[in-house]
């Protein structure tokens, strides 16, 4: 997502694009335009607006111990840790209204997360869940995956593709669970409380472990036990 903060990262960059097709634009020109992007008439309002509407509670939160906080933006754009107003509860939360801001912010995401040793638990079926509330969240979910020795995936879920899964805009305290097998070839298991997008999510009741009985998987469709279907003379019709 790019906010008015980036204001003169945008011009440069406009002023580069622009001058390799052949059209010269001066810096403060080119300022002039970001500032029309944000919907204010010149370089002059939208600079007095960065000197005067600074990111919202700038305070880092406390980590939980164990867990470990990944902001994708690279630029510091959320806040992650123990919510000082909910006792036993993380906050996820995007430092930048949307008001501030152009584009979806689809790329931006922050994660708190932990990694263990899938020595425990290779060969069974573990499920990982949470409460989740959310507040003007473009997406607001957990995740869990298993990777091999080499870090390569074999089973993954964010819940962000299927129904009952990511929680979107507002909603009150609601469970969500992952469920996913953990092969011999597994070495770690990772998961998590994502936020993608603007807004912010809050969770509490965590839980992980090994499950006994017929429980189904959640990430994503089986594979199959031998080739099928090879002369594509079966098919599912077209809704």
């Amino acid at each position: 997502m790019q906010s008015f903060l980036d204001a003169k990262t945008m011009a440069r960059a406009l002023r580069q694009s622009m001058s390799e097709r052949k059209v010269e634009l001066s810096h403060s020109e080119a300022l002039d335009i970001v500032a029309r992007q944000f919907g204010v008439a010149d370089w002059n309002v939208l600079a007095a607006k960065i000197g005067t509407v600074a990111r919202k509670d700038k305070a880092p939160l406390e980590l939980p111990v164990n867990w470990l906080a990944n902001d994708n933006s690279g630029r510091g754009l959320y806040r992650m840790g123990l919510d000082p107003a909910e006792p036993g509860t993380v906050l996820i939360a995007c430092s930048l209204d949307r008001s501030a801001s152009i584009g979806s912010g689809e790329e931006d995401f922050a994660t708190l997360m932990q990694s263990i040793s899938a020595d425990a638990y290779r060969g069974k079926r573990v499920r990982f869940a949470a409460a989740l509330r959310t507040e003007d969240a473009d997406v607001g979910s957990i995740w869990l995956r298993v990777d091999d020795a080499a870090g390569a995936v074999l089973a993954f879920d964010n819940m962000i593709e299927r129904k009952s899964g990511a929680l979107h805009g507002t909603m009150d305290w609601t469970v969500r669970e992952i469920v996913l097998d953990v092969s011999a070839a597994a070495s770690s298991i990772h998961y998590g409380v994502l936020l993608q997008g603007f807004g912010n999510v809050r969770a509490r009741d965590v839980g992980f472990g090994a499950l006994t009985g017929n429980v189904a998987t959640t990430g994503g469709r089986p594979h199959l036990e031998r080739p099928a279907n090879l002369d594509f003379d079966r098919y599912s019709p077209i809704r």
